[in-house]
């Protein structure tokens, strides 16, 4: 609902300020929606994504090699990847026969503040990108990045990943990379034209912890074992429902595939989160930013794919075709994702955050 808003505004102020055409000297190829099936799947939520529960009660994130944004052709090392989506397949056409200076990436975050991602630094570009949320009055992130290979340009602002720089770092945590690394992403595509690429990942809440860079009184070691001990009890919990959940699921809904993928990645980021213990500092400090957001990746998780699950099986139960033992796993389930609703909705502090100024962070870091 961001980005849809976003590309609105821009299209509207294009059309009408000739001094902004001018300015940019530019042609504009915008792209209202690249994944209709995701975006049909999410809009339970569209009208009011201000309540945390309800968003994560119809959310939907498709299985990776169904999301537009992962699924570029990929080879590195022992990686292959090229079961490319159409709609995919559209972009890459779209990027080819345009070679634009410029892709933008419309993503969104859930909680906390807001951060970057581009493919190259360019002079002035981080305080550009730092000064945008200040004068909308939004909190600049300060948590635990999305992965910790990320190399930071500066707080906030990261560069770009490549698929093949997120294989090696699990190889070299003697992982196999396999387990998370599927297809390219945009910016290994858009890397042969040299295309500059921006993602402003925002979010839908915030809360005072996300963004306090104070010490906490925990060690960071100790911050990032609990996080790993407890995504991996998730993915047990997942697991075991998909397992017994799986016989009586006879059509593969987008729900199925996605909780296919998403159920075995918890417990496979749990074990590459323990897998770096060894290289953490054990007397380093964390800040309140880090332990909140480390913590709130659980949450998100057991919200996230709890609920995708959930729809899953809810896709038999509520056509009224699923047998006694379907039903009872999710009455199992139903009540384990309530509890963790609950615990979720018991965090105090969240503010939804306007829409109106999330879309401006979009606009205005693509005119910067």
């Amino acid at each position: 609902p961001i980005g849809s808003r976003t590309l609105q505004h821009l299209a509207r102020e294009l059309v009408a300020d000739a001094s902004l055409r001018a300015a940019h000297d530019a042609t504009w190829h915008l792209v209202p929606c690249i994944d209709p099936d995701g975006t049909r799947l999410n809009e339970g939520w569209f009208a009011d994504p201000s309540d945390r529960v309800a968003y994560s009660r119809r959310f939907y994130r498709p299985a990776p090699d169904e999301q537009v944004e992962w699924s570029f052709p990929f080879a590195h090392k022992d990686a292959w990847f090229d079961r490319v989506m159409p709609e995919t397949q559209a972009l890459m056409r779209l990027i080819d026969a345009t070679t634009p200076e410029l892709l933008v990436g419309l993503h969104n975050a859930e909680l906390g503040g807001v951060y970057y991602y581009v493919t190259r630094e360019l002079d002035g570009i981080v305080d550009a990108l730092h000064a945008i949320p200040a004068a909308l009055d939004l909190p600049l992130d300060a948590g635990e990045p999305e992965s910790p290979d990320l190399e930071p340009l500066a707080q906030a602002v990261y560069r770009s990943p490549l698929s093949s720089e997120h294989y090696d770092y699990l190889e070299s945590l003697g992982l196999d990379p396999a387990t998370e690394v599927g297809g390219g992403g945009s910016a290994d595509y858009i890397a042969r034209h040299g295309t500059f690429g921006l993602v402003a990942e925002l979010p839908y809440w915030s809360h005072p912890d996300s963004t306090d860079t104070s010490g906490s009184g925990r060690r960071y070691r100790d911050v990032i074992a609990e996080k790993a001990a407890a995504l991996t009890e998730l993915g047990a919990v997942l697991q075991a429902a998909l397992d017994a959940a799986e016989p009586d699921l006879p059509i593969a809904t987008p729900f199925l595939r996605a909780s296919r993928a998403f159920v075995p990645a918890m417990g496979h980021i749990g074990t590459s989160e323990a897998a770096r213990l060894d290289r953490i500092d054990p007397e380093r400090e964390a800040t309140v930013a880090e332990v909140f957001s480390n913590a709130d990746v659980v949450r998100m998780f057991q919200l996230r794919f709890g609920g995708i699950l959930l729809r899953a099986i809810d896709a038999e139960v509520q056509a009224g075709t699923a047998p006694v033992g379907l039903r009872r796993v999710r009455e199992r389930l139903g009540a384990q994702y309530d509890a963790w609703c609950a615990a979720a909705d018991a965090v105090e502090g969240l503010t939804p955050l306007p829409i109106a100024n999330l879309v401006g962070v979009q606009v205005a870091s693509t005119l910067a």
